[in-house]
């Protein structure tokens, strides 16, 4: 991966959330990664959208809806998922 390719935690955690068609879902909260291999595996969401509330998203004890971390196509200002890969 080059260098300008890398992303590091902080720099998404507060980016919102959007899908390929511009609904907004809510903010990064948090990452969630396997402690042994670094992978990432889900993006906490704060401050979910009525979008996000019509998926069946996979929810943490505290009730904070998780998007699959293999969904996200692009991070820039946003993070933009495949909407489709999401559920």
């Amino acid at each position: 991966m080059a260098e300008e390719e890398k992303k590091f935690s902080k720099e998404i955690i507060g980016k919102m959330v959007v899908s390929k068609t511009g609904k907004r879902f809510g903010e990064v909260g948090d990452v969630v990664f396997e402690t042994n291999s670094g992978e990432l595996i889900h993006l906490v969401l704060q401050n979910s959208t009525p979008n996000a509330k019509k998926l069946d998203l996979e929810k943490t004890k505290e009730g904070e809806m998780l998007v699959p971390f293999s969904a996200v196509i692009a991070i820039e200002d946003f993070l933009v998922v495949s909407e489709e890969d999401i559920v």
